[in-house]
């Protein structure tokens, strides 16, 4: 019978084709890694992420179960739909395991400040040795250039800058940017991912910041100085902001869902590209990230989180003694 279908130009494996999206790949697995995991597999494709440790990785597996627990509590998923969602994603250390991949989505989250361009240009070389000629390979990055990235591959035409926004199952976007030497048929490809996981395609040419972190940056500094010179409370800015433009979250939600060190980040490296003070970290923004409270990950940002509530701060509370020590150390 096997003889049979062979003449037949049959198997009895099914054979990978060529531009057919089965399985995408994500390196590193923080926060933003894991809404992008989940919303991959929600549509019915395998996902495998790599991250540093076997305890990190059984870590990213429980926050997804807790995360996908939360949508059911609100009535957007059922057991069995968890169940299936999860059993489409492995995670390993070993990034042998990405052979099989169509598309790469590199979307590590370094601690350090300013730009993390020789880190994620190591991550890519580690990628190209492990993937096959056609796999396109992606970085999921705000504010740094693809092609600068992606310079150190064999074949960087296979590159695409692509940012997802969060909460990433509801943003219904994807911003991708063509880099210097990105071939349009990875850009295409990246394309046609998009449509699958039911994303429209933000076509952009090559810029820090893109649109969405161009625009959100600006907004959250001058919040920061709202609340600076004691016009509003972070409550009052964030409800005024929402019922305003319609926003699901207001500036300062928005920067804890990010993470004020992310936030900082971004700052950062488009202050250092524009030169423009709207890019300019505040004060308020670079205090917190040195107190460790950066946001909904840590349980404590502009808002206190506590048995599932949010708990916004005053003004005092940020610039307590316990902060302004450590400034000064």
């Amino acid at each position: 019978m096997t003889e049979l279908l062979e003449n037949y130009s049959l198997s009895t494996k099914p054979k990978k084709k060529k531009g057919v999206l089965q399985k995408v790949g994500i390196v590193g697995c923080g926060l933003m890694g894991q809404e992008i995991t989940l919303e991959i597999s929600k549509h019915g494709i395998d996902v495998v992420f790599i991250d540093v440790s076997e305890s990190k990785i059984k870590k990213i597996m429980a926050s997804m179960s807790v995360h996908l627990d939360e949508i059911i509590d609100k009535w957007g998923l059922t057991v069995s739909e968890k169940r299936a969602i999860l059993s489409r994603i492995k995670g390993s250390t070993d990034y042998s395991q990405l052979k099989d991949c169509n598309l790469i989505i590199e979307s590590i989250n370094t601690k350090k400040r300013g730009t993390s361009y020789e880190k994620r240009q190591e991550i890519f070389r580690e990628i190209e040795k492990h993937v096959s000629r056609d796999t396109v390979i992606t970085s999921n990055t705000a504010t740094l250039m693809i092609s600068e990235i992606s310079k150190v591959l064999k074949y960087p035409e296979r590159s695409v800058g692509v940012h997802f926004i969060s909460p990433v199952r509801k943003v219904k976007i994807l911003e991708v940017v063509k880099g210097e030497k990105t071939a349009n048929w990875a850009f295409e490809f990246v394309g046609r991912f998009a449509t699958m996981i039911n994303k429209t395609v933000i076509n952009l040419h090559e810029s820090p910041g893109n649109i969405s972190t161009r625009m959100i940056i600006p907004l959250i500094n001058e919040a920061c100085e709202i609340l600076m010179e004691g016009v509003a409370t972070i409550e009052s800015i964030d409800i005024t902001m929402k019922e305003a433009s319609g926003h699901e979250f207001g500036p300062f939600e928005m920067a804890d869902r990010i993470g004020l060190d992310m936030i900082l980040k971004m700052m950062d490296n488009l202050y250092q590209k524009f030169g423009d003070q709207k890019f300019k970290p505040s004060p308020i923004i670079i205090l917190l990230v040195r107190a460790n409270c950066i946001g909904l990950k840590a349980g404590k940002g502009f808002y206190k989180y506590e048995d599932g509530k949010a708990i916004p701060l005053c003004l005092k509370d940020l610039f307590s003694i316990e902060l302004k020590k450590i400034i000064k150390s």
